[in-house]
């Protein structure tokens, strides 16, 4: 029976061997907790894509963490329309190309800023989770919203802790909820300050905007602040984990490396591969609204349905030898990012990212390497990558 839970390590590092044998097996089965376990691409996407799966029983956070609790369920990914609709409509317009595009520059010094950190380091180890890939996403999402810099590490620090809550790095231990708790409620009194400091204000970053929504009557205080702190922590873990696999995928295929050190240009064709190969979340959940036929199997109202993307992302019938790295694949989109409604709202922001940081990386450290410790993945499956990530640098002088 597939379960989430107890995964040995060999087999955290690399699922894909794992997925196959319950695709193969059979493409939509019952498993762990009763719920169903959806593996191939036509199957995911179907479900993805319909008004007949939801987000179901809401924010998965006790009433006992109340801060947390309060934060977490006026997050957009656990919203339905209609008020998911009308949330994401006033947050669409910051997250075009055209947006991304703007912030390329400043990605760029953040990016640069801490590799010179790496390569300034006294000792040839670094972590590359710790040193960067976690750093990183925090501080653009701070840029977005519009985050004095002075206060871009206290922030971050409350960020990680929030999103411990739900990762590899504490599971669901006591200390770690906690902890997620207490920053919950620092960082719902910060959006609070800010929103009220920008009070009718003309800012263009994204707190000035939800200050400007909320001022005008078309969303909530709880739902702006939940939104800010959703947006921090968002796409913290996802790009952490993608930028340090892909840093594992190149130093396993140097010629690769080289190759995009050479030519930058073919990192937005490769990013995108590399979601395909590795996707840093592995699975997503939805509840059925209504009896639904799925695989040949009679889903009923109020059952959970767990999309295992990472299996829909090496399934053969989609995407020919699957297993293998093809840039420029013809065959159209894959489930790295989601479908439907929940698609990834910053996927055009986590695509600069990546391609920077990537690009930052590979060319101040040319000469980077695995170190001889191990890298060490975190237990949860869901949100997949490592915890630790020792890397020998030498930087470009």
């Amino acid at each position: 029976m597939f379960s989430t839970r107890g995964w040995q390590p060999h087999d955290l590092a690399d699922p894909y061997r794992v997925y196959r044998r319950y695709r193969e097996q059979d493409p939509v089965q019952r498993g762990d907790g009763d719920a169903w376990y959806v593996f191939g691409f036509d199957d995911v996407d179907t479900v993805l894509r319909s008004p007949d799966f939801g987000r179901g029983p809401g924010a998965p956070v006790k009433p006992d963490r109340a801060a947390l609790h309060r934060i977490v369920q006026n997050w957009l990914v656990f919203m339905d329309p209609p008020r998911h609709t009308e949330l994401r409509r006033m947050l669409g317009a910051e997250f075009t190309p055209a947006v991304a595009a703007g912030l390329r520059g400043r990605i760029a010094a953040i990016a640069a800023e801490l590799v010179a950190g790496l390569g300034n380091n006294s000792t040839p180890l670094v972590d590359l989770v710790a040193d960067f890939a976690a750093p990183f996403p925090v501080l653009v999402i701070s840029e977005l919203l519009g985050v004095p810099a002075e206060h871009r590490g206290w922030l971050r620090q409350r960020a990680m802790w929030l999103q411990e809550a739900s990762s590899a790095r504490v599971g669901h231990r006591a200390d770690g909820l906690d902890r997620a708790d207490r920053a919950a409620r620092d960082l719902e009194k910060y959006f609070g300050d800010q929103l009220e400091a920008r009070r009718g204000g003309s800012g263009e970053d994204l707190i000035s905007l939800l200050a400007g929504a909320r001022q005008r009557g078309e969303a909530t205080t709880e739902e702006v602040v939940g939104t800010c702190v959703h947006l921090l922590t968002a796409g913290h873990e996802t790009t952490t984990n993608f930028i340090s696999k892909s840093i594992l995928i190149l130093l396993d295929a140097r010629d690769l490396f080289e190759r995009l050190r050479s030519d930058p240009e073919l990192l937005p064709m490769v990013v995108d591969e590399f979601v395909r190969y590795d996707p840093p979340v592995q699975m997503v959940s939805r509840w059925a609204y209504r009896d639904f036929s799925l695989g040949g199997k009679r889903i009923r109202a109020g059952d959970k349905v767990v999309l295992v993307l990472g299996s829909a992302n090496r399934d053969p019938q989609r995407f020919p030898e699957p297993d293998e790295l093809r840039f420029g694949r013809s065959v159209g989109r894959h489930s790295g990012f989601g479908a439907g409604i929940h698609y990834c709202l910053g996927a055009n922001v986590a695509r600069a990212e990546a391609e920077i940081g990537l690009a930052t990386l590979l060319q101040a450290l040319p000469e980077m390497s695995r170190a001889d410790e191990p890298v060490c993945y975190g237990s949860d499956i869901i949100f997949h990558g490592p915890i630790r990530f020792p890397l020998r640098v030498r930087s470009q002088r």
